[in-house]
């Protein structure tokens, strides 16, 4: 291939593309070289000179490999290839000579800094500077600046590698952080004095080099050799980013991002890093039962005896939450179905089609996004549905992507195409012709606002003809990690959510956003007194997500798996174990004793659930002739971003990120 250039380095020869940069094609050799302000998913700033490499026949001076191609590079007298020292004496010295720099200034924190033992700083003093400082002047300090309740500052101990200015600028799209000054002056600083106003702040965090900027909540309560660290998944959206739970003995004290290219790139939303304060609070530890109005504590023996004499004879339902696992989803539908009851999961009354994948998943991959051409938004925010994907779209509107949007007005970090509020105006663009953008990749990327009216499976159906009218891709992005699992094995009923409602028993699985009527006798099964709590008959106590291994099923249709970080608090249980103990009470025994021998059973059922990380192909199949839609404007499917699940509204630090920014949409704006 003509792109493809031979080079050597540190004497071996290796041939890569000639756009890449020398630092990549550094890493491409096997050899590593130090940088603080590189990053691979940000701009190049080419400003702290760490990655100094000699580049021979080149100029006299070190050259920085991170703002250098390979195609900019000279070959030999005679054609040779042309080659790079990364450990020559040159660059030694250079090296050392830009570390004693950036520590000139640095205070010696490292024994109260939050970032020792996973300080790039540290590590590469270590590894490429002296052992002596030569500077004998005062240090100098600067002020600390306020960012708002979740990043910490300390920046006297900043370097300057405006990681988190190009992140906050290009990633999250806000312009409040910057640099000013020059020199020793130079400073990183917020416009006015601002707090960050953006639901992806805190990977600031995990990009700066040193301990300017640290986590607030989690400041001074653990040291990172302490931690025990689980890899996982997060179930605070249904993007299913990759994360690390770190615990110390039970307690979670923080979630980290995990690099996968698939979903959440390196990042995280604040809800999914700082939600782990609610783990802690408002737990069920024991079940209890409600007697003369008030609930006591019970034995398990006492509540399953219980639940079960409610539930003999009578009309069941059961209620699948946001946040339950699929094996728990199925375990309660093979109960319901063996006692000849109804189970639910679509609880929000979104009209996706049971048994079409393709219709409740769609047909794209969050990947897709990267390269579209065009993208539509009907029915959906995503900076609050999920702003690491909204994050995604932005980076494609960036790279030249044409975005458009039907829905409620909504704050983006880009600038869509506004297309209308509602179904007229989805009528309206179904209508004309969208057989010339065949030969353009479009994606359609579907809310959930869309889908939860009465004629919620209309829309759906227009959208989906449209789509293939115009050779595009679908995306349903749904609001609940625990939906696409649930859906997958069956967890449905043709009445809907009405239906399941109408009974006269209620198992509710940590369905904590529906309203049961009086009447009902209610057995609520969950992790949090949270109004599903507060409304039982019986409460089951359940392990929340950390606490119990699981299956998640993302918005994409990728089946995950969450592992277990910690054990549930008290007497609380594993969800799918609750569930089998109470069939064997009812005298119905679910045909499972283990959790491999129910994943078993559940991927004969729905055999894609064993294709762990890998998106399924979904065919669309024959879509009939699209119906007639009346009037009236898309909702918004999430209200609040910090408090749509029960372990959110548990956390004290989500219901202060709330009332803030209750309290700055509510600011009262002078006339012009």
């Amino acid at each position: 291939m003509s792109d493809l250039k031979k080079i050597v380095i540190d004497g071996n020869e290796i041939e890569v593309p000639a756009a890449m940069t020398l630092i990549q094609a550094c890493e491409e050799a096997g050899i590593e070289i130090p940088r603080f302000c590189y990053h691979e998913r940000l701009s190049i700033a080419g400003n702290c000179r760490m990655c100094l490499v000699e580049v021979v026949g080149g100029p006299p001076k070190p050259a920085a490999s991170c703002a250098m191609q390979v195609k900019d590079l000279r070959p030999g007298p005679e054609g040779q290839p042309p080659v790079v020292k990364t450990n020559s004496p040159m660059v030694k010295k250079a090296r050392e000579g830009v570390m004693e720099f950036l520590l000139i200034n640095h205070p010696l924190d490292c024994p109260i800094c939050d970032q020792g033992g996973e300080c790039d700083l540290q590590d590469q003093a270590m590894a490429y500077g002296v052992d002596f400082s030569r500077y004998r002047e005062p240090k100098r300090a600067a002020v600390d600046l306020d960012l708002g309740p979740l990043v910490e500052t300390h920046m006297t101990r900043c370097i300057s590698c405006t990681r988190c200015v190009r992140f906050t600028t290009e990633v999250a799209g806000i312009t409040q952080m910057g640099q000013t000054g020059r020199g020793e002056d130079s400073e990183i600083t917020s416009y006015l004095g601002e707090t960050l106003k953006s639901n992806m702040q805190g990977n600031i965090i995990d990009l700066c080099p040193v301990g300017a900027l640290v986590s607030k909540p989690y400041a001074f309560t653990a040291r990172p050799w302490e931690l025990t660290k689980t890899e996982t998944v997060d179930v605070m959206d249904a993007l299913g980013s990759s994360i690390r739970v770190d615990t110390k003995g039970r307690e979670v004290m923080r979630i980290l991002p995990r690099n996968h290219d698939g979903t959440n790139e390196e990042w995280i939303s604040d809800k999914t890093r700082f939600v782990w304060d609610g783990l802690r609070r408002q737990r069920l530890d024991r079940p209890y039962l409600r007697e003369n109005g008030r609930l006591r504590p019970a034995t398990w023996p006492e509540a399953l005896s219980a639940a079960a004499e409610a539930m003999k004879g009578k009309k069941v339902a059961g209620l699948v939450g946001d946040l339950a696992s699929t094996e728990a989803a199925y375990a309660l539908k093979s109960l319901m179905d063996s006692l000849g009851g109804v189970t639910e999961c679509r609880t929000d009354g979104a009209k996706l089609p049971a048994g079409d994948r393709a219709g409740y998943v769609g047909t794209a991959a969050v990947e897709d996004i990267d390269d579209a051409e065009t993208i539509l938004l009907i029915g959906t925010d995503p900076s609050v549905e999920a702003p690491v994907l909204n994050a995604r779209i932005r980076k494609a509107w960036l790279r030249g992507a044409k975005v458009a949007r039907i829905g409620a007005p909504a704050e983006l970090s880009y600038e869509p195409v506004d297309l209308g509020t509602g179904r007229e105006a989805l009528s309206k663009l179904a209508a004309q012709d969208h057989s010339g953008q065949r030969e353009t990749k479009g994606i359609v990327i579907v809310g959930q606002g869309a889908l939860t009216g009465e004629d919620g499976a209309d829309v759906l159906a227009v959208i989906r003809a449209m789509a293939a009218d115009a050779g595009a891709s679908v995306l349903v992005l749904h609001t609940a990690a625990g939906r696409v699992g649930a859906m997958d094995v069956g967890a449905t009923c043709d009445g809907g959510i009405a239906e399941a409602l109408a009974a006269d028993v209620i198992y509710n699985l940590g369905a904590d956003e529906v309203d049961v009527l009086e009447g009902a006798f209610v057995i609520y099964q969950g992790s949090h007194g949270d109004r599903g709590a507060h409304r039982a008959d019986v409460i089951l106590p359940g392990a929340a997500w950390t606490e119990e291994q699981g299956l998640f099923v993302n918005t994409e249709g990728r089946p995950q798996l969450a592992l277990r970080a910690g054990f549930a608090p008290g007497d609380a249980k594993e969800n799918w174990a609750i569930l089998r103990a109470l069939s064997a009470e009812l005298g119905h025994q679910l045909p499972f004793d283990s959790l491999a021998q129910l994943r078993r059973a559940m991927i004969e059922t729905a055999p894609q659930l064993g294709e762990i990380d890998q998106v399924p192909v979904n065919e669309a199949g024959a879509l009939g002739a699209a119906p007639e839609l009346g009037a009236g404007d898309f909702t918004t499917a999430v209200d609040e971003f910090y408090l749509t699940n029960p372990i959110a509204r548990a956390s004290k630090l989500m219901g202060e990120l709330a009332a803030l920014a209750k309290g700055r949409d509510a600011q009262p704006i002078a006339a012009e």
